[in-house]
């Protein structure tokens, strides 16, 4: 049992213990940084809760057992949503899976070897300790009902979690199931603003793209207005040049006419006796 918490008869599941959840920025830093990351791994799975400092109850008997607030834990089948403490009794008896310890100066190895005990009766199935001061992992993984450490832990892949897990000699490096790394919530806030800006970007270039196809159509469209009048002018100059011929075939055959008229006059004229060329018309 927690030593810190005081069974209370009128709050026998209190919700905090008063101790701060980190005694160090190092620390501090990396549970914000393996919560936060897992909970955006899971963001779009319902079934899946992840939580940070949060007491964990596995059974209703204070008096059996204390409560344990892992730095970060991860619970399969059970929806997402705002709790004060995990009560497994009330969660359809589903407890964690997973499990994270992120070290600081003060943790003792007894108290170590009790969350150790306390993960492997609860059935945790993963159990991963990082001491940020040394850059020491461990991981323990249940195998035949036992939490059992792993020896071999160069590219290590989370069964559960699907994460990876690199030692590097300087620091810890955590890749998500695409490869990408687990960042600090600074690193986060840098990448969410970075990709807005490429899609801001990409916007920008879009419209420019559109404007300078809508440019293209317009240009097309007015190249096609001035070809239909182009065409529409030289239909006009070769309607008007055809009446102009046809004026000239009207006079012509009005000439014509006219001709045949005269010649047929002069004709019945000189049938009668009458020189039509003569200067005064007589015979």
């Amino acid at each position: 049992m927690n030593p810190l918490l005081r069974i209370d008869p009128d709050d026998p599941y209190p919700e905090s213990d008063g101790a701060p959840m980190a005694e160090n920025t190092l620390q501090f830093d990396w549970i914000v940084k393996i919560k936060e990351n897992l909970e955006i791994l899971f963001a779009d799975r319902p079934d899946v809760f992840v939580a940070g400092d949060l007491f964990w109850y596995p059974v209703p008997d204070r008096h059996v057992i204390g409560p344990m607030a892992p730095d970060a834990m991860v619970v399969f089948g059970r929806p997402k949503g705002p709790r004060g403490s995990y009560r497994q009794w009330e969660e359809a008896d589903v407890g964690p899976q997973v499990v994270f310890e992120v070290l600081s100066p003060s943790n003792s190895a007894k108290e170590m070897r009790d969350k150790l005990e306390f993960y492997d009766t609860y059935g945790v199935e993963e159990y991963y300790v990082y001491d940020p001061a040394h850059n020491r992992l461990e991981i323990w993984i249940r195998q035949a009902s036992q939490l059992r450490p792993v020896s071999h832990l160069h590219g290590w892949t989370s069964p559960r979690l699907g994460i990876r897990f690199a030692v590097r000699p300087e620091t810890l490096e955590i890749f998500d199931p695409a490869g990408r790394p687990f960042l600090s919530p600074v690193e986060l806030a840098r990448q969410a603003e970075q990709e807005r800006l490429r899609a801001e970007q990409e916007r920008l270039r879009a419209e420019q793209e559109w404007l300078r196809a809508e440019q293209e159509r317009v240009r097309a469209e007015q190249e096609r207005v001035r070809a239909e009048q182009e065409r529409l002018r030289a239909e006009q100059e070769q309607l008007r040049a055809e009446q102009a011929d046809e004026r000239a075939d009207r006079e012509r055959l009005r000439a014509e006419q006219e001709h045949q008229r005269a010649e047929q006059l002069a004709r019945r004229l000189r049938a009668l006796g009458i020189d039509p060329d003569a200067p005064d018309g007589s015979g």
